[in-house]
């Protein structure tokens, strides 16, 4: 009887190994088909069919890099308003202008990608650190009039979260519509009690759902990483900040915090405003009355485009816009980036860019919130070094900023990571400016930042111990499956 017991064990046992193996296969396949890179399909590859057990789920979480069902959504509201959008992309466009004439080719990319051009009328406003950004926002909520759009990927429970949470209960209190939208991921610490307090006094407050719908179920690796607030569809802000005491330096591991927002004014606004209204409508399936009347700002007149750019992408659009910006860069090239990861398009735009003879600085962290990130960018050393990229290590602090500055002509201020999550899974929201008085404020403000930085010496990582090189190498190995 009890070899009987065994055998039909064993036999159970083969053939659910059959089964998982034959998965993995299938698996495999499709990672071959579908994965954004030959990196990364091989590595899928040879994973699912070596190791599915663990390959197998890790693939359902990991493996897709195209969000299902949101592009869907659009169109549905779109068909359901198209009067409306119709007519605004109409307003929009009656403050069409061209970028500066090295720029030109952004202009084709940035109707193709958002069907809004580069436009007049726009007034930027540089905002250096958590202070002075929480300071403004909190004074454009306080002067509300009709509605308030806050999104935000982190929000914390804590002295900074709470400010902002009685500024829109006060403002609710009054009258004014408040919309608020979070990344469930992202702000996983944030406590209902904190929820109930915002919606028991009106405040209409949802989650992303990035797992929303079949197709999205597992999807873990999606993340929605905008920042953007607007105020009566006439002023808004975006840039690297999330909500909470870290940001304003009281995290004392990270302290003190480096980042950058912006603020606008102009046409520029009903860019975001659309960016936010189309992520509330994939949370909530709500379209929101709101204010489509632009607002120009004459005396200031700037030049800028707003890049709302994410995985339900017809196109990988951060990714190409990126790398077009790099081309063109004819004298300077100025990045300030946390997370160092490039995909090997834009890894080769910065090589060709230094090759010209540009100015390429890319100022980086020398203190880590991720390890593995952290890692990797070592990995790039020997690339940079041999085609004389300049590394920078930010010493006074985390930074957190994520910033471009192309030539004399354009800056550019959001989200957006140089690293492969910012690049095809998040949801992420550019700010380009391209207007003498903002540029030299960005290039003031990242000498500021080079003044408290130390060059990399790329020999230093020739002396490391062979377990941290090990490190850096596995690191660079799984980038493509994430």
């Amino acid at each position: 009887m009890g070899m009987l017991v065994d055998s039909g064990v064993i036999t159970l046992y083969s053939a659910v190994t059959v089964v998982v193996h034959g998965l993995g296969i299938l698996h495999a396949a499709h990672a071959v088909m579908n994965v954004r890179s030959s990196q990364g399909a091989i590595a899928w590859g040879i994973s699912l069919v070596t190791f599915p057990w663990l390959a197998v789920p890790l693939y359902w979480i990991l493996g897709r890099t195209k969000f299902h069902g949101y592009a869907e959504a659009l169109r549905l509201v779109y068909t359901k308003h198209h009067k409306l959008a119709r007519q605004t992309y109409v307003n929009i466009a009656k403050f069409k202008t061209a970028p500066p004439e090295k720029l030109a080719q952004l202009q084709p990319l940035a109707e193709a990608f958002t069907g809004i051009p580069f436009t007049s009328g726009n007034a930027a406003e540089l905002l250096i650190d958590g202070q002075q950004t929480y300071e403004a926002m909190l004074k454009a909520i306080a002067f509300a009039t009709n509605y308030i759009l806050l999104q935000s990927y982190i929000v914390y429970d804590d002295e900074a979260g709470n400010e902002f949470k009685d500024a829109l209960i006060d403002k609710a209190k009054q009258g004014i519509k408040v919309y608020f939208l979070y990344d469930e991921i992202g702000s996983n610490k944030l406590s209902r009690s904190y929820i109930e307090s915002l919606c028991k006094h009106g405040i209409q407050v949802s989650a992303f759902h990035t797992t929303k719908g079949k197709g999205n179920r597992f999807q873990l690796n999606f993340r929605n990483h905008r920042k953007i607030l607007v105020v009566d569809g006439e002023t808004a802000f975006l840039g690297g900040l999330n909500i909470g005491d870290e940001y304003l330096g009281k995290n004392p591991r990270l302290s003190p915090w480096r980042d950058t927002h912006m603020k606008l004014q102009g046409p520029t606004v009903q860019s975001l405003q659309a960016s936010f209204l189309q992520d509330w409508y994939w949370a909530t399936r709500q379209f929101l009355d709101v204010n489509w009347q632009i607002k120009a700002n004459e005396k200031i007149n700037q030049t800028a485009f707003v890049l709302p750019t994410g995985p339900a992408d017809q196109l990988k659009a951060c990714n190409l816009f990126f790398v077009n910006a790099i081309n063109q860069a004819q004298t300077r090239l100025w990045i300030a980036t946390p997370y160092f990861v490039p995909d090997e398009a834009t890894l080769t735009a910065l090589k060709l860019a230094a090759m010209r003879g540009v100015d390429v600085r890319i100022i980086l962290p020398n203190r880590p919130d991720h390890l593995f990130v952290y890692l990797c960018s070592f990995s790039y050393y020997s690339e940079m070094e041999a085609i004389g990229i300049k590394l920078y290590r930010y010493k006074h602090g985390f930074m957190h900023q994520k910033i471009i500055l192309i030539d004399e002509d354009i800056a550019g201020v959001g989200t957006v990571n140089l690293d492969n999550r910012s690049f095809f899974l998040n949801f992420e929201v550019m700010g380009f400016v391209a207007a003498p008085q903002f540029v030299e404020s960005v290039e003031k403000m990242l000498e500021d930042d080079l003044a408290v930085s130390i060059a990399v010496d790329f020999a230093e990582y020739q002396r490391k111990p062979l377990w941290f090189k090990l490190a850096v190498r596995v690191s660079r190995l799984l980038m493509p499956l994430l």
